[in-house]
């Protein structure tokens, strides 16, 4: 394939990822799953896309912004939640040679990240008792939110990976034992 060919087939499949993320959210969001101090973003697993293709890392981030826009996100959330999400695909991209590994860095980077967004950009009060001890705001949502990419990003993701393994040829058009041999 030319170059020309390289570069569309990396739009496109940028587009369609950017696509399902938002499509993705659409569906958490009405399960009111996609946005508070309890998330579980579906769209959250396709981060884990990064270990087929590099044309995932803006597919995810402009997908996210998307959402976030479009499902009223104030804008700290849409800046940062959005960074959130392009440090985690960086980190999977990177972290590819490890199947299990590479679905960590979203849950890590959502983990830090969005508890600062939830607490300063709504405002949200998630303090609780657990066992008798007083968990703070912020301890709180990184365990909420942390809780949710573990179930999108790890669970979620990994099944994605197993079931887009044997058609990786197909959809992402490359050989991709041929491109880990490479990459060493």
């Amino acid at each position: 394939m030319n170059k020309t060919t390289n570069n569309v087939i990396y739009l496109v499949h940028g587009a369609v990822i950017a696509a399902l993320y938002v499509v993705l959210t659409a569906l958490a969001a009405g399960f009111d799953l996609a946005s508070g101090a309890i998330q579980v973003r579906f769209s959250e697993c396709l981060t884990i896309l990064p270990y087929f293709t590099p044309a995932a890392i803006p597919g995810v981030t402009i997908g996210c912004i998307i959402s976030n826009i479009f499902f009223g996100g104030a804008l700290p959330d849409v800046i940062f939640g959005s960074l959130a999400t392009l440090i985690g695909a960086i980190g999977t991209y990177m972290l590819r040679k490890n199947r299990f590994l590479c679905s960590l860095p979203p849950v890590i980077s959502n983990a830090v990240i969005i508890p600062f967004v939830l607490k300063y950009a709504y405002g949200f009060d998630g303090s609780f008792d657990l066992l008798g001890i007083h968990i703070s705001t912020l301890p709180a949502f990184v365990l909420t939110v942390g809780a949710g990419e573990i179930i999108t990003c790890v669970l979620f993701g990994q099944i994605l990976i197993s079931a887009l393994m044997p058609v990786r040829r197909y959809i992402f058009g490359t050989d991709f034992e041929a491109v880990k041999k490479k990459d060493k």
